[in-house]
């Protein structure tokens, strides 16, 4: 049987940024996923580049290379005020765009990008990798299993070390900057995917680090009817808490340790070991009438499979993975969440009727 990708020419992709983001994570999979070509990326050091990437042409300017007339996807991962800019300039270029975690910084930024992208008729879509998570696949088959029950508490946590403020964006006084806006993301779209939209957002937000210029520890809860997933971050845990823990009335489900592709990434290792995805930390379940534990399998967890998705879709040979209206649910929770915090009260999704629908459409999201 043909291949159908074999009808295609590869997709000629430009990547803005070769920072944390852009290095470690997105040019690894850009380069591992057949069907894409990486062929330009906007940096301001090329000699760094060069270095992993010699075939590729160094452009200093992001604006130049999201227009660029040889590319046909973009993906922006540069600072987090710079996504709406540089999204905007290649969908009116006529290209198709990738943005990295936030989508945008503002929830009215999301439905200004959403819109645009309609009008032009090009794919806009949000690099949420951590749906490919070994242990997140786990959670999602245990539930559509019913090995819980129904789920009343979930916890989900990201946790790092950093004792000391660095002198790094994420970590100074600009649009988008802090811990909730560098792993809430993650921790939201998890939620929305499992359960859809909360009813309500109850969060606190601090910077507890001596120093610290914006939040690097939150606690949020989206509040759901007879259901609260409380999301958690900081960056002064040294490990020891449960990555999820979750109670149903059938009983518990405790994973330790986090997915491995990330750390395998940021080593500078390339997608397709034999042990790719692999979880090296298993998750247990706990009977509740029993009280026995056991180990439960973990599904392979590949973050290519967000890009072949992404090409796939462009080609018309499947859905966007992560399409506009999951990105402006995302975004609407973030920005709940800062409100809640600042007024110390619970926050309604500012979402019309139809971008709820838009989001359920899309997800088919369902309690569990």
């Amino acid at each position: 049987m043909r291949n159908p990708l074999t009808a295609h020419a590869p997709l000629r992709v430009a990547l803005l940024g070769y920072g944390f983001a852009g290095k470690a994570f997105h040019a690894p999979l850009l380069r591992t996923v057949e069907g894409l070509a990486l062929r330009v990326v906007a940096s301001s050091r090329p000699d760094d580049v060069r270095a992993g990437l010699p075939d590729v042409a160094v452009i200093p300017s992001a604006l130049d290379a999201a227009t660029h007339p040889d590319v046909d996807l973009v993906v922006v991962a540069t600072p987090n005020e710079t996504h709406v800019p540089l999204a905007e300039a290649a969908l009116r270029a006529g290209k198709h765009v990738v943005v990295d975690k936030p989508f945008t910084v503002t929830l009215a930024e999301a439905r200004a990008l959403m819109s645009l992208a309609h009008e032009r008729g090009r794919l806009l879509s949000v690099f949420h990798n951590r749906r490919w998570d070994s242990d997140f696949l786990a959670l999602k088959a245990l539930l559509a299993k019913g090995s819980l029950g129904r789920v009343v508490h979930i916890e989900s946590r990201f946790d790092r070390f950093h004792p000391e403020v660095r002198p790094l964006w994420r970590e100074q006084v600009v649009p988008g900057a802090g811990v909730w806006f560098d792993l809430g993301p993650h921790l939201v779209d998890q939620m929305l995917q499992l359960f859809g939209l909360p009813d309500t957002v109850v969060a606190m937000r601090a910077g507890l680090r001596e120093g610290a210029l914006v939040d690097d520890w939150c606690h949020v809860s989206l509040v759901y009817p007879q259901r609260y997933a409380v999301l958690q971050a900081s960056m002064l845990v040294a490990g020891g808490m449960p990555r999820f823990a979750v109670h149903g009335t059938r009983g518990s489900w405790l994973k330790h340790g986090m997915d491995t592709q990330g750390g395998r990434l940021i080593a500078g290792e390339l997608p397709g070991a034999e042990d790719w995805g692999t979880d090296s930390s298993p998750g247990h379940l706990i009977a509740g009438d029993t009280g026995v534990f056991a180990e439960t399998a973990a599904p392979r967890g590949d973050y290519r499979q967000y890009y072949a998705a992404v090409r796939d879709a462009v080609h018309g040979l499947g859905s966007n993975p992560v399409t506009p209206a999951q990105a402006v649910a995302v975004a609407a929770v973030l920005e709940a969440a800062v409100l809640a915090s600042t007024r110390g009260c619970a926050e309604r999704l500012d979402l019309t009727q139809a971008e709820c629908a838009a989001f359920l459409a899309d997800t088919g999201a369902a309690s569990t």
